[in-house]
C-alpha cells in the first residue's frame, strides 16, 4: 500500500538540516574534505590547516612559493570548490 503524501528521504533530511541551521556547516565540512580532491594530494602535503570563519576559507600553507601561486589562481579554486560541493559556500579564500 502506497501513501499519497510520500516524500523523498533526501528532501526530508535537507529540510531538517535547514530548519536546524546545520546545512551551512555541513557544506563547509564538504568543502574542507574536498580540498584534496579538487587541488590534488601534492598541494595537500603543504596544507597544514583549513577552517571556515564568516564564509571565508582560511588555508594555512607551509610553502610560501605555493601560497603565492595559489593566491594568483584564487578565483578558479573558489569556483572549483563551490562547484564540487554544489552550493555557493566559499565567498573568499585567505591564504596564510
Amino acid at each position: 500500500m502506497r501513501r499519497k503524501n510520500t516524500e523523498k528521504i533526501s528532501d526530508i533530511i535537507s529540510r531538517v538540516l535547514k530548519q536546524n541551521s546545520l546545512d551551512e556547516r555541513l557544506y563547509e565540512t564538504r568543502v574542507i574534505n574536498s580540498w584534496s580532491v579538487v587541488l590534488g594530494e601534492n598541494i595537500m602535503k603543504y596544507t597544514s590547516n583549513l577552517y571556515f570563519k564568516n564564509k571565508k576559507l582560511y588555508v594555512k600553507l607551509t610553502s610560501s612559493v605555493l601560497r603565492n601561486e595559489l593566491y594568483l589562481t584564487q578565483e578558479e579554486i573558489k569556483k572549483s570548490l563551490n562547484k564540487h560541493v554544489g552550493v555557493e559556500v566559499v565567498e573568499e579564500i585567505i591564504f596564510q
